[in-house]
Parts: structure tokens; sequence; C-alpha cells
């Protein structure tokens, strides 16, 4: 029996007079039951009603925090999604659960028609996929759960088995995805980002004739109120840009929309910064993949800081501009631990000022500033606070010790998790909760803080205090 069941399965009596059953109110087994719900027998599933599918970027915070109760489990999540994966390195953002209705979500399998459209760019002829991306966690969930044991994780070659696949993702967004010729990846959607209906999209969008709503079905309409979701103009536009791709075979430059996003970046940089400790661990140097980083690093902060806003701004790669608006994206380089101390000073006292309010008037940081025009506490990504950016932001803290901040957010993400029993978003300012509950990477990641493997001094990057060093200078149809 691995650890999720035996979270998950209450005893009847004690092993011993003084070893009493697991508390089944507690946050560890409400969470770890999240996970065992959600399981398919390959894969866990965001949310089984909105989300019945394996989403990418979900899986690799689901693995993130499935190793600490099933390093087993965390390894075949990871497995599963990159055996997807095309011939020219896309880590496609759903993998499609064959037994699942084609009505119960939509962009269904029928509209992606990824093994006919995707064809030219080698994609996979048994399983059904979308023809899209999300944000790269994929090389730093690899690793983290390799951590979480080293000895079953060797035995099985896990490592030597994704690594090739990792290092064909990143070559793909670093080669195929370069679309502004700055060493930067751009998404060609907005669902690609993963931050769907971030009004930092709103002016690239407007360049996008929308698809007639009598073209699609919006099948998220019957999990949440349309006050709550885009609007069926972003939707129309959505699906237009999505069919677009497809139509062209999903060969990526020539589409309407582009842009730089700097989480997406950051996610990448750091992830190629997993990939060299891998690479180490593997017997190689990963010296080249250091390298990258800090290349990364660098151009991330010429084309997307922002030093009047003091934030990092998208990038319009069509429009040729910065995109002014303050979104959690700009925040998320904070988790790299070469980030310049000047900047990463800036970005905490974006993060704890009137545009965030972090740990002042809002308990988890917003999605979007509190100030804009667009600002909506509800609204898909417009406002509402989700798990996966404050965890990235409590990390972030941590690796430039600004412990005392990071330890506050801590404690806001588990009280704001278990309270909202383990929602896919919050309001900012009340806390409660919207869109689904009982979601996979909001379960997830309360077990990492839970398990709270940082150093409490030092400035270990986002992995775990051994790895301080090695990283250190060297949904329906929202989510697509």
């Amino acid at each position: 029996m691995d650890r999720t069941a035996q979270l998950t399965a209450l005893r009847t009596a004690p092993d011993i007079a003084y070893d009493p059953p697991p508390d089944a109110a507690s946050a560890h087994v409400r969470a770890a039951r999240v996970l065992a719900d959600n399981w398919t027998g390959g894969s866990t599933v965001p949310a089984r009603s909105l989300y019945p599918h394996q989403w990418s970027w979900d899986s690799a915070f689901i693995a993130i925090g499935l190793r600490h109760v099933s390093p087993l489990r965390a390894q075949t999540e990871m497995e599963t999604l990159l055996g997807a994966q095309w011939d020219d390195g896309r880590i496609p953002h759903i993998v499609f659960n064959p037994s699942v209705p084609l009505d119960a979500y939509f962009p269904s399998p029928d509209f992606w028609r990824s093994s006919t459209a995707g064809r030219a760019a080698g994609a996979p002829r048994t399983v059904q996929t979308s023809g899209i991306v999300q944000p790269p966690v994929h090389a730093l969930a690899a690793w983290l759960v390799h951590r979480a044991d080293p000895g079953l994780s060797r035995a099985r070659g896990f490592l030597t088995r994704v690594y090739p696949r990792l290092a064909a993702w990143h070559r793909y967004l670093l080669h195929r995805r370069d679309l502004g010729g700055g060493g930067l990846a751009s998404v060609v959607h907005p669902w690609e980002q993963g931050m769907d209906n971030s009004p930092a999209w709103d002016a690239p969008l407007a360049r996008v004739t929308p698809a007639p709503a009598r073209t699609f079905r919006r099948a998220d309409l019957d999990h949440g109120s349309p006050e709550d979701r885009p609007t069926d103009l972003d939707y129309g536009r959505y699906v237009r840009l999505a069919a677009d791709y497809r139509d062209g075979g999903y060969a990526d430059g020539g589409g309407a929309f582009a842009v730089e996003d700097p989480a997406f970046n950051a996610l990448l940089i750091a992830s190629e910064q997993a990939l060299a400790r891998i690479a180490r661990e593997l017997g190689a140097t990963g010296s080249a993949r250091q390298a990258r980083a800090e290349r990364l690093t660098a151009a991330l902060i010429e084309r997307t800081w922002d030093p009047a806003r003091g934030i990092f701004l998208c990038r319009d790669v069509r429009g040729g501009g910065l995109i002014p608006e303050r979104c959690v994206s700009g925040l998320i380089p904070l988790l790299l631990p070469t980030l310049p101390r000047d900047i990463a000073d800036r970005l905490v006292r974006t993060a704890h000022g009137p545009h965030f309010g972090l740990g002042g008037t809002t308990r988890l940081a917003p999605s979007y500033d509190l100030l804009g025009e667009a600002f909506d506490p509800h609204r898909y990504w417009r406002g509402p606070a989700w798990f996966n950016t404050g965890w990235l932001l409590e990390r972030g803290l941590r690796v430039h010790g600004e412990h005392q901040r990071a330890g506050a957010l801590r404690a806001a993400l588990l009280e704001l998790a278990v309270a909202s029993d383990f929602a896919e978003y919050v309001d900012p300012y009340t806390g409660a909760a919207c869109g689904a509950t009982g979601f996979g990477w909001t379960a997830a990641l309360t077990l990492d803080l839970l398990h709270d493997d940082t150093p409490p001094a030092g400035g270990a990057a986002v992995g775990e205090a051994g790895d301080i060093e090695e990283f250190k200078g060297v949904k329906g149809g929202d989510r697509g």
C-alpha cells in the first residue's frame, strides 16, 4: 500500500496504544484524499467535473506535491504526460482520456484533430491531444520528484528516461518559439500561458476576429457563473486562434498572436537550471544548460523588465512593445535565484504595495492589478488569487531571503486552501472559493507547503535545501 492509500484509508483502531489513527480532518489527509479522488490510474485530473482530462502544467504541480505521499505515482504522472509528447518536442497542454465523452469538455479531441492536423509536427497517432502547450514547469517537477526518493528513481531509470524528452521540449521552446528573435519563448495562444483570461491579452486579442458563437458550445458555463468566466467575445477569439493554428498544421511563426510572457520564461529558466542538475546526476556537466539559463535571465530582464512600474511586463511580439498591465505573471521571476538584487527587492515591494496588496489588503496575491481598470475579484485571471502562483511567490520570497514574508504567505496559502475545500481560485480579499473545488494543484501544493522542506535561511532556489548550490550561479474551456 503506498502512502496515498495509507493516508486516505483510516484505520479502525490504533496499531499500538500511543499511535492514534490519522485525523480525517487534517489538511494533509484531506489534500491526499483530493489527489486520490482525482487519480485516473495513470494521471491526475485537475477537477473531476470541470476538467476531466490531463493538463500539462497541472500535472507538473501535482507531481511536486504527490511526491510527498507516493513518489512512484508522481513519477507515473510525469511519464504519462511525456508519453504524449510530439516528435517536434512540444508537450501538449491536454492529453485526452478516451473514456470521457466528447461533449464533456470543449475544445474536445475532434476540434484539435491532433493525429491528422498535427501529423507534420509529429503528433502521436495513438493518443489524442491538443496542439498548444503550457508553461514549462516539467523539468523542475521531474527533479523534485527524483529527490523525493532517489533510490526508487534510479532503480526505475526515471531521470534517464525523462531527460531526453525534457531536453527536446526545451529545444522546441528555445528554437521554434523564439518568435521575437530576442531569445525568449513566445506563446501563440492565451491558453498556453496558463493565465488564460488575463487583461494582458486584451490588446493582442483585439486584432483577432472571433469565431461565431454558433460554431462552438462552451461547456465551462455548465459549471460556473458567466460573470466569473471569459466573455463570449473573448472565447470566440480563443477558438479562432486555436482553429487557425490547427488549420496551419500547428506550424509556429505565422499567427496573429505572439507574446513573450515573463512567468512562462521564468519557469523555462528554472527548468533549465533543473535540467542542468539532472544532467549532472546522469554524469554530464550541465554547464551549457546553466549558461543558457543565465543568458535567458539576461534576455528576460532586457525585454520585459519595466523599472518605472517595478514589474516584468508581457511583450507583444506582433504589436512591437510592452503591454502596460500589471499581472501576477510579472512577479513570478522572483523565483529565480540569480535575479539581480535590486530587481528582486523591487518585485518584493511591488507585490506588497498597493497594486497587489500582499499581506495587507489581500491574503494572497491577486492575478491582476488591484488598481487596474479591468480588475474583477471573481472573473477568471482578472483578479482572483490562485494557489500555484502563490506557491511560486512563496518560494521566490524564500530564495531572496524574505523569510518572514514567505512564512506569512505560506500560512495564508495553507489556511485558505483548507477553508476553501482546495478551491481552484479564491477572492483575493475574502478568500471565498471560486471555480471548482477539490482542485488538483491546490491540494498538491498544500502537501508541498506542509512538508516545508525549504531551509530556514540562506536563499535556496525553488527546490530543496540540498539544491541551493546546484541552482545558484551557474479548462471547461477557459483552459483550452
